[in-house]
């Protein structure tokens, strides 16, 4: 039997709160709403979960234990969120430079050029990478193309 997909990802943050603030400022008007609030296992704290309206996937937003995030260590390198339109795109980036958060990239064609891969690139409250992206894909497989999609900015 094959997997179905990734249900959900938790990500242990510094403040719940504050991230919560972050994504929803971010992607809430994208369809990213606050799903429910749950006791974790381990019983000493709880955990957020934000969907997207189709409920398929989540987020999970819980409190570290302690420490601090570091890009391009170990641990998730960046999480990308996927809109239907350009505008989207752009409408999110100005939300979150509005939070304050630090870009890495603002809005710009990335990968292939036979593609439309549009998105930007910043750091959520606790550094961690997150990517807002539509594609318009063509019909074509890489193999017809001659491109590299392994070649990607950001």
């Amino acid at each position: 039997m094959a997997a179905i997909g990734i249900q959900h990802v938790d990500l242990a943050v510094g403040d719940v709160e504050r991230s919560l603030s972050f994504y929803l400022a971010v992607l809430g008007p994208l369809g990213l709403t606050e799903r429910h609030r749950l006791t974790t296992y381990r019983g000493t704290e709880e955990v957020v979960y934000l969907e997207f309206g189709t409920g398929q996937s989540a987020l999970g937003l819980r409190p570290a234990d302690d420490g601090e995030y570091r890009y391009h260590e170990v641990g998730v390198e960046h999480l990308a969120f996927q809109v239907e339109r350009r505008d989207e795109v752009d409408e999110a980036y100005g939300r979150c430079r509005a939070t304050g958060a630090g870009i890495q990239s603002p809005p710009e064609r990335h990968y292939v050029e036979d593609e439309d891969y549009y998105a930007f690139f910043a750091f959520d409250p606790d550094g961690i990478r997150i990517e807002v992206f539509s594609w318009q894909r063509n019909d074509r497989a890489p193999s017809e193309t001659g491109v590299d999609r392994t070649s990607k900015k950001g």
